[in-house]
């Protein structure tokens, strides 16, 4: 049964364009699987989320996390009996916007950019993804997905100014997002923050002392594993510290949450709307706890001296090609160049660059480099 502060998939306010309902999937699940099987969301394999396959085969990539906060937000969705169907569709689509080479690769495209007075930015690039990108029906651009499936892409993990943003008018930006989209910006946290800390002492980046130093919450943790299992290998220790980690943020999650809902008088999804603030977070205690594991990992991991070359890579790669093409858009492919009766070179050089995967860009930098080799 779902609460009365869920979104119940017979109110949808529905799609642009209408279809005729699905004899066994409801809308949500229908959106669910139209971005599973969208070419955005095959390409998050080859996109890096912190580690590129130079160090491993086996660390995550954008869709493995995206997996990973899918299964998060699944699980607190339905202790809180909040509409699962259109939370793993958030979740499943709130990453596909994001450009190869991670969070390098995403400040090097803003930043290149901001030279033509333009930005970039992740969730507006997974709406266009959504709205006109993708072309898999004869009827429309796009998907076609749900106003809610639209507006949690763009109000999952901030709040856009509606004089800033006109063009964004109809999601009503001076409400907040439902509950099922509040959900995915803390489910993206805890799964981040948990796997960043498992793929960088896997990689050796980061040693079991530095994460029992930086991360006190994971120090009590590996304490009383080590009690309890002394004798096993320091890896299984340190799973089982991280386990009873990730439990402990998801757990505080549900029942903050729900003291949070319960609190504030919430029984329906315009009341959530209404509120004055997010009412899905953690504790006060345990979102220190949160923040204190964020800035280790900004300090002693994303940051860290031998990621440094991988990231100054991907900045030139990613600037080289933005200006090259920008200046030489008769290079850019076919449908690229039909874009550029619409919009701004810039602007079709940045779609260009975000949808490739990090494998792609390489090999279209590499023919840059020939083609320059010729002059």
């Amino acid at each position: 049964m779902l609460a009365g502060y869920a979104v119940h998939v017979e109110q949808s306010r529905g799609r642009r364009h209408p279809e005729p309902q699905h004899p066994y999937r409801n809308d949500f699940q229908r959106d669910r699987d139209r971005v599973i099987h969208a070419r955005a969301f095959r390409r998050l394999e080859a996109k890096t989320q912190v580690f590129t396959r130079r160090y491993s085969d086996h660390f995550r990539n954008r869709l493995t996390h995206t997996i990973e906060v899918a299964q998060i937000a699944r699980t607190v969705a339905a202790q809180l009996n909040l509409n699962v169907d259109l939370v793993e569709a958030l979740a499943l689509v709130h990453d596909v916007g994001h450009p190869p080479f991670g969070h390098a690769g995403e400040k090097a495209l803003d930043t290149a950019m901001r030279r033509y007075g333009l930005f970039f930015d992740h969730n507006l690039h997974a709406l266009r993804i959504v709205e006109d990108f993708e072309l898999r029906y004869a009827a429309f651009r796009g998907l076609n997905l749900t106003f809610e499936v639209r507006e949690g892409i763009i109000k999952h993990s901030r709040d856009y100014d509606g004089k800033e943003f006109p063009e964004l008018r109809e999601y009503s930006l001076e409400q907040l997002p439902p509950l099922e989209a509040q959900l995915i910006d803390i489910a993206d946290e805890i799964a981040y923050n948990t796997a960043d800390l498992d793929d960088g002492y896997e990689s050796r980046l980061l040693s079991l002392d530095q994460i029992r130093a930086g991360v006190p919450v994971f120090a009590g943790f590996l304490e009383e594993v080590e009690h309890l299992y002394p004798h096993a290998i320091p890896k299984l220790q340190f799973n089982e510290a991280l386990k009873r980690m990730l439990n402990k943020f998801v757990g505080d999650l549900i029942e903050n949450t729900r003291g949070q809902v319960r609190s504030a008088g919430i029984r329906t999804v315009q009341d959530v709307r209404a509120c004055s603030r997010r009412l899905v977070g953690l504790s006060s205690e345990v979102e220190r706890e949160r923040a204190a594991t964020k800035r280790f990992l900004y300090n002693s991991l994303y940051f860290s001296e031998p990621l440094d070359p991988e990231k100054n890579d991907a900045e030139r790669v990613i600037s080289e090609l933005f200006e090259f093409w920008t200046k030489n858009p008769d290079r850019l492919p076919p449908s690229y160049r039909q874009k550029l009766r619409e919009e701004p070179p810039a602007r079709v050089v940045c779609d260009y660059i975000a949808g490739m995967t990090d494998n792609y860009i390489q090999e279209r930098h590499q023919q840059f480099l020939a083609v320059v080799a010729k002059f």
